[in-house]
């Protein structure tokens, strides 16, 4: 009985420890700011897949040139991609359709971008997307930057 309850402390130490880990991971990413919800879809799905399929949910963060995207239940301290600005090519932007809308957060919008020869995909709220395109535009003089 007393190593019954003895296990069953451990397992709830641990849960609350992990807990606590995925609590300060995500401060620690969003302590430089520029930061926002960002679900991502590094394979778009393959014909006759579902269209929901694939999405991952993450924060995404502002530094420097680049945007690093980190998954949100993970232990990982560094980004899972890093997409450079000058690199990232907006196609379309578009509402979440059939399944992607049970995917996704409510509201967000779908931008569909081409970065370095792979297609990715983000969904973000309204607002993190109008500060992402203007990000994008902001890039220094004599960067190429193709927003659609």
């Amino acid at each position: 009985m007393i190593l019954a309850l003895l296990v069953l402390a451990a397992v709830a130490l641990l849960i609350v420890c992990g807990l606590l880990g995925f609590g300060l991971r995500r401060r620690l990413i969003q302590r430089s700011g520029g930061t926002f919800d960002c679900s991502a879809r590094f394979q778009p799905p393959q014909a006759g897949q579902s269209p929901g399929k694939g999405w991952l949910y993450g924060v995404a963060r502002y530094n420097g040139d680049q945007v690093e995207w980190f998954r949100v239940f993970s232990f990982a301290p560094r980004p899972r991609r890093a997409l450079q600005r000058d690199r990232i090519q907006v196609r379309e932007r578009r509402r979440p359709v059939g399944d992607e809308e049970l995917a996704l957060l409510p509201g967000a919008v779908v931008l569909s971008c081409r970065h370095e020869g792979a297609d990715v995909e983000l969904a973000m709220s309204e607002d993190a997307l109008t500060g992402f395109l203007a990000w994008l535009e902001a890039a220094p003089p004599g960067q190429r930057v193709n927003v659609a």
